[in-house]
């Protein structure tokens, strides 16, 4: 540590990474081991950032991040939403169709942001902001299918690497949707929606070309 940074807040910080990074939580005892301090320290740093309600810790002890951190997340959709534009035009304008980013909040898979194609006659009206459970559209269904599997879709596997559906939010419409892979601290997805019968053949591998793209702008 140099004479210009606060020792208490890096390692503050580094109990948030810590945590962000299991799924389980972590005890005192395993904290003050991952962060080479005594577990005096470890108490005193988990009831400051408790205070803050950027931690909690469940019955069994166990500290775990908490609700407090979304009030921060969502400061950066805005930076991630710029970060995506490019891909997403892209996406809308060789696909002709609405295309998206989604972000898990919550339970719920919220649109952060949304490019409409130019040419096209007609398009489904898909809005930033709109919000609907991760157990329905290819949105959700992409990032639920990414959480199951370790590995990226495609790779070694017999899954397509991207999620089809259709007339699950919207009569008439079918959505595809890749998952964000490898983006520390950003689950999430890239996707389309369409008006027709069934997606067309190419749609899945450009959606998924799409969310790569996404994913270096993020990292």
């Amino acid at each position: 540590m140099t004479a210009e940074t606060s020792q208490t807040l890096d390692r503050g910080l580094r109990v948030l990474k810590l945590l962000a990074d299991t799924d389980h939580g972590l005890t005192v005892t395993e904290l003050s081991h991952k962060l080479g301090v005594n577990r005096t320290v470890v108490y005193r740093l988990l009831a400051t950032l408790e205070q803050h309600a950027l931690v909690r810790r469940d019955l069994g002890g166990r500290a775990r991040v908490g609700l407090g951190v979304l009030g921060l997340g969502r400061q950066v959709h805005p930076l991630v939403r710029e970060a995506a534009m490019p891909a997403l035009r892209a996406l809308a304008e060789d696909i002709g169709a609405t295309a998206h980013l989604t972000l898990v909040d919550g339970a719920e898979a919220l649109a952060v942001a949304v490019v409409e194609p130019t040419w096209t006659d007609y398009h489904v009206a898909y809005r930033a902001g709109f919000r609907h459970p991760l157990e329905r559209g290819a949105a959700g269904k992409a990032i639920l299918a990414a959480r199951r599997s370790p590995q990226p879709p495609g790779e070694d596997t017999d899954a397509p690497g991207y999620t089809l559906t259709h007339g699950e939010l919207e009569a008439g419409a079918c959505g595809a949707a890749a998952p964000l892979l490898g983006v520390t601290g950003v689950e999430g997805s890239v996707g389309v929606v369409m008006l027709a019968d069934v997606v067309p053949e190419r749609v899945g591998e450009r959606v998924m070309h799409a969310a790569r793209e996404v994913a270096e702008a993020l990292r």
